[in-house]
């Protein structure tokens, strides 16, 4: 991860500087130094570029001289509306015009250290690079920033929020690196172990195999498995920073309301080929990264865990690789879930909510939790709704929903709320069981989040389909092309603005 150090402003003998604007301002010390020290080059290119300092607005000056490669300009918009999400675009902005810089700093003077923080993780953010499989990548294709310095007015206490911000950025990073790596590496077993990875943490990991699911009577899960050699799993993180006890009632019931946790669900299908239901083949190799709501639930575990979050946390991940074969579940086979509810299997690409059947009321059953929210990669149907800016998000408790609609605007991680009713709950009634898994081409999105519903036994709950926002298909301010970890930053200003303490 890119070397993040924290400096009272001066002006730089050597590399890059990247200066921050602001609309209405004079500029600052350092700008003024920078000014000076070359000639006035700042002033003059500025003024002969027309630069507005707008929001997400930058000009380069190569070569200014005094010792300096480049000097950038980024635009921060009014001060007035500065907030930890837009000083991490700006950052993610700056880290972005000195890839090819192999050190810079950024002025961050006149920003609070928490704006001074949220510029380096948006720096850190950006400059994430998956390339774990190359091998004959050349050295001037590679970037090349490795360290960045903030220069800001108080520079312990930005480092010591730093601290804080770091620990998100490291869980988005680890969730990134779990969806792009390629599924012939990724199967659910090896998603299992990088899980135990995080034991130093804090976290205690649980992981139940087939032989303890089909005790269990997961089969909803191990059906959609059980065309696969590659054998599932459930793995169960528990973090306890507020109560440091257990997170289970372990059949003894009900706990007190403080001491009960949160809990997040992620859906882990490793690889889909669609099952017998198969997909086309043009895109099938995008779904490596149907298992990015387990991954963005493994990172946002990592995160509570690095920062020492004061809250007790439980995450469930379903982890199975759904493939064809002679023993692959049919369409129209019928299994019983754990909660004992059956469903006909109408077409086995809708695996995922087979999975997180199991492991939702698993879950409510076990943790008795203040509230449940589901991550997954859930339906096509919500691309064709909302594309890639928005994930689509469900629930059955408004305060919960505000909440979650707050955060993804916090973070730009944004949501949009879709519906829940009776009607489109009757759509998945099935002749043959308690219900079937598709309703059909309409209200795909929203049925599949009804049949989820069914499985969370009353409790607060809310699904997020991510199946747009998990992967980017271009560059943007935090976020390089690629997997984007799209819940980690999220989930965690929902638990840091409402549940700590």
């Amino acid at each position: 991860m890119l070397d993040i150090s924290f400096a009272r402003p001066a002006l730089p003998k050597s590399g890059a500087l990247v200066l921050l604007a602001a609309e209405g301002e004079e500029p600052d010390a350092i700008q003024a130094a920078a000014d000076s020290a070359t000639g006035g080059a700042v002033a003059r290119v500025l003024e002969a570029t027309e630069f507005k300092p707008k929001a997400g607005k930058t000009c380069t000056i190569l070569a200014p001289g005094a010792g300096l490669s480049r000097i950038v300009v980024v635009g921060i918009g009014k001060r007035a509306d500065l907030t930890p999400r837009t000083a991490a675009e700006a950052g993610g902005t700056a880290a972005a015009a000195l890839q090819r810089e192999p050190a810079g700093a950024v002025a961050a003077a006149r920003l609070t250290p928490e704006l001074a923080a949220a510029l380096a993780a948006g720096a850190a953010l950006r400059t994430y690079r998956f390339d774990r499989y190359r091998t004959t990548e050349k050295a001037e294709d590679r970037p090349k920033l490795a360290r960045l310095a903030v220069f800001a007015d108080d520079p312990a206490a930005a480092n010591e929020a730093w601290g804080t911000r770091r620990a998100v950025v490291e869980g988005a990073r680890l969730a990134r690196d779990l969806v792009s790596e390629p599924p012939n590496v990724l199967t659910p077993a090896e998603l299992a172990e990088r899980c135990r990875g995080l034991e130093p943490l804090g976290l205690k990991v649980e992981v139940l195999g087939p032989r303890e699911m089909t005790k269990l009577g997961f089969g909803a899960l191990l059906g959609v498995a059980q065309g696969s050699a590659n054998e599932p799993r459930m793995v169960i993180m528990h973090w306890l920073g507020a109560s440091g006890g257990t997170a289970a009632n372990n059949g003894k019931g009900k706990r007190a309301r403080a001491a009960r946790p949160l809990a997040f669900v992620g859906k882990g299908v490793t690889f889909d080929t669609g099952g017998i239901s198969i997909k086309p083949a043009q895109g099938m190799e995008d779904m490596k990264f149907d298992m990015a709501g387990a991954a963005a639930v493994i990172g946002l575990m990592a995160a509570l865990a690095g920062r020492r979050a004061r809250v007790d946390a439980v995450g469930l991940v379903g982890l199975v690789e759904n493939m064809p074969s002679g023993t692959a579940q049919r369409p129209g086979d019928v299994v019983k879930t754990y909660s004992g509810q059956t469903v006909e299997v109408i077409n086995t690409d809708a695996e995922g909510r087979l999975v997180l059947a199991d492991v939702l009321w698993y879950c409510q059953e076990k943790f008795d939790p203040r509230c449940i929210i589901d991550v997954a990669t859930l339906t096509g149907a919500m691309v064709v709704s909302l594309g890639h800016d928005y994930a689509g998000f469900f629930s059955n408790d408004d305060e919960l929903a505000q909440r979650l609609h707050a955060a993804g605007e916090a973070t730009g991680e944004k949501l949009w709320r879709m519906p829940l009713a009776e009607s489109y709950d009757k759509l998945i009634k099935s002749d043959i069981a308690d219900m079937k898994n598709v309703a059909g081409r309409p209200a795909g999105a929203i049925t599949a989040a009804q049949f989820l519903q069914r499985f969370v036994n009353g409790k607060p709950w809310a699904h997020l389909d991510i199946a747009g926002t998990a992967w980017a298909t271009k560059d943007s301010t935090v976020v390089p092309k690629g997997a984007t970890a799209f819940g980690v930053r999220l989930l965690d200003r929902l638990v840091a603005e409402h549940y700590e303490g």
